[in-house]
């Protein structure tokens, strides 16, 4: 329990600095990402980020794709203080949970996303990357990462540092409807603020 609230805490602080930051900061644009096999990615169109936390589903967002990726694609992205190439690299659509103690909300599933993550840029990526994820159903619904683990594999840490040139492999979790069927997954840099979001198609 105590960790799960410390991994709370370091994302909300973090993702709280950033939104801070980027208030100084001119309004987004919307921008179309190069992936780094020649794909291309979606793109993030606002200032803001809709969705509610911990699994459930909003009506909109300001994340809108123009050009969609495939599981296994890289996407290369841009922030304010460095760059990345941004995987996914697997998808558990039915993620079990670690422990009694670790288990979806009543009518819910926990959706496991594992990412890979480069820093490309001159400076250190430092960000908590759960805040600038989210999975999007058939039916236009997003959500945001919940803070549990699944037997899927390593999670990425709630707060994660890479040197330039390093990466970093782990999951995400999601709780989601169950028989709801996810189409997306999005990602952008500076915990969901950055003007270039990533989409990768799901089956």
């Amino acid at each position: 329990m105590s960790s799960t609230l410390l991994r709370t805490g370091l994302a909300a602080f973090t993702g709280l600095a950033l939104a801070l930051g980027s208030a100084a900061c001119s309004p987004t644009s919307t921008v179309n990402t190069s992936a780094a096999n020649g794909s291309s990615s979606g793109a993030k169109s606002g200032g803001s980020k809709s969705g509610s936390g911990s699994g459930s589903g909003s009506g909109s967002s300001g994340k809108s794709g123009s050009h969609t990726a495939a599981v296994g694609d890289t996407l290369h992205l841009s922030g304010m203080s460095t760059d990345a190439d941004v995987t996914v690299l697997k998808v558990v659509s039915k993620a079990q949970p670690t422990d009694e103690f670790s288990q979806p909300d009543n009518g819910k599933r926990f959706y496991a996303v594992q990412f890979r993550i480069k820093d490309t840029g001159t400076g250190a990526y430092d960000d908590s990357p759960s805040n600038g994820a989210e999975v999007v159903d058939s039916a236009g619904q997003h959500y945001e990462a919940d803070v549990n683990d699944t037997k899927a594999g390593q999670s990425l840490p709630a707060e994660l540092k890479i040197a330039p040139g390093d990466s970093a492999v782990g999951f995400i979790t999601f709780q989601v409807p169950v028989g709801t069927r996810i189409t997306k997954v999005q990602f952008a840099l500076d915990s969901g603020f950055s003007d270039q979001t990533g989409q990768w198609k799901v089956a």
